[in-house]
């Protein structure tokens, strides 16, 4: 095989709050790339001179698996003067996948993505915020019992558990008081959705403006308060049912709203949009990953790939790192070299198969 002549650095970090690429992942994803391009390495950016190194190195492209790096590492998250990766890279010329900074704030800010989507016309379950040194009381809560209380500003499903579906004001605030004590984050109560989930996986056609849309169904296991939530438990243990949508009024109205956010979050080129029905069948906003986990076979973006149109692991890869290179070409014949290497890469996938 005649590997592309690019450099692609595919970025992560070691502090697991920071990072959105696991060591699995990262390197799961080298192998794939290091098949089809000349140089291809995993860099681990844990502080700004970290970063400031690879701008050096002036790579074709960087594979995203970071937001952000806080000059301040004690504060983590909570550095008011986190220092975006997109917009460094944007600032030197650097090409890198997925969405740039506006999407990424709104996506880790889940009560600003919410309100965002509530402003684009969109629905989502009613909410508040409770501070991590607010002392509630029961009169200052308007929203309607059961509540959904998970942090601010984790994924993964970190901070949720059964304890998270609150049915009165005591069990409220026991569960805002451990994020608080634990994770030092700020608690989102939003009104619980009854209905089904799904997790939507968005990727762009490598060829045109289209999108593939494609939902699926998630089904995690009763816990104790026989509800099906999807903790960090039941995610991390990739113990939840991933099943393909038959019906197709639900499909459509699904693969609908997903898209409708997706554009009005500003994201490119791929994500994950969650969704939940409520009573009534309407699809609402939960919350959106816009850089999912891509390890084969775990998680929502993968196994949507699969379910919905057979595109597998390797061909996934390829195809979000295609769409990032093809922001740093800068003449029509790399251009058409490009397209045409990468037809060649996604021909020799469906003759494999």
């Amino acid at each position: 095989m005649i590997k592309m002549n690019k450099h692609i650095e595919i970025v992560r970090c070691t502090t697991k709050r920071l990072s959105s690429m696991s060591q699995l992942s990262g390197e799961a994803i080298f192998t794939i790339l290091a098949k089809h391009y000349t140089s291809v390495r995993i860099s681990v950016v844990n502080n700004l001179s970290d970063l400031e190194a690879i701008v050096a190195r002036n790579p074709d492209l960087v594979f995203l698996g970071m937001e952000s790096i806080p000059p301040n590492p004690t504060l983590g998250l909570r550095d008011p003067n986190k220092v975006s990766v997109t917009e460094y890279l944007d600032e030197h010329g650097i090409a890198y996948t997925g969405s740039g900074q506006a999407a990424h704030e709104l996506e880790r800010n889940k009560p600003l993505a919410k309100q965002h989507i509530l402003d684009a016309g969109l629905k989502t379950a009613s909410f508040c915020i409770i501070k991590q040194n607010q002392l509630p009381v029961s009169h200052d809560i308007s929203l309607t019992f059961p509540l959904f209380i998970k942090p601010t500003n984790r994924g993964g499903g970190a901070g949720i558990d059964s304890d998270s579906l609150a049915y009165n004001f005591e069990q409220l605030i026991s569960k805002v008081h451990s994020i608080a004590t634990n994770l030092k984050s700020d608690s989102l109560i939003e009104e619980y959705l009854p209905g089904r989930e799904f997790s939507v996986a968005v990727l762009k056609d490598q060829h045109s403006t289209e999108f593939s849309v494609m939902p699926i169904e998630l089904i995690a296991p009763l816990d104790k308060k026989r509800a099906r939530i999807l903790s960090g438990k039941v995610k991390s243990a990739n113990a939840e049912q991933a099943i393909e949508i038959t019906d197709t009024v639900i499909k459509s109205k699904v693969t609908t709203f997903a898209l409708d956010v997706f554009y009005a979050l500003d994201a490119r080129d791929y994500g994950r949009i969650d969704i939940r029905l409520d009573k009534h069948g309407v699809p609402h906003f939960l919350e959106a990953n816009l850089i999912p986990s891509l390890i084969s076979d775990y998680g929502s973006f993968p196994k949507a790939c699969v379910l919905n149109t057979g595109l597998g692991y390797e061909a996934m890869i390829m195809r979000i790192t295609q769409l990032g290179l093809a922001r740093n070409v800068d003449n029509t014949e790399e251009a058409l070299e490009l397209g045409l290497t990468i037809n060649t890469v996604f021909a020799s996938f469906e003759t494999a198969s």
